[in-house]
């Protein structure tokens, strides 16, 4: 984990998410940090965020989210 991740991260930047799997709801996420310092500065990338969404609209349009029953 330690090892490997940074590596994926500096290869997929702006494009990597995290999906939990095992919950009765889709949950994706960025993979990255707040980067508190460039709120409101314009030059923040919402590249992850699309596609957290994206993935996360593709699981439900696959079914592939989990009832719970």
């Amino acid at each position: 984990h330690d090892q490997g991740l940074p590596v994926l991260k500096h290869a997929s930047f702006g494009r990597a998410i995290n999906v939990t799997l095992g919950l009765p709801i889709i949950r994706t996420s960025v993979d990255h940090g707040t980067a508190l310092e460039l709120a409101g500065s314009g030059h923040a990338d919402a590249g992850s965020l699309n596609t957290a969404i994206d993935y996360a609209r593709d699981m439900i349009s696959r079914g592939s989210a989990q009832t719970g029953h």
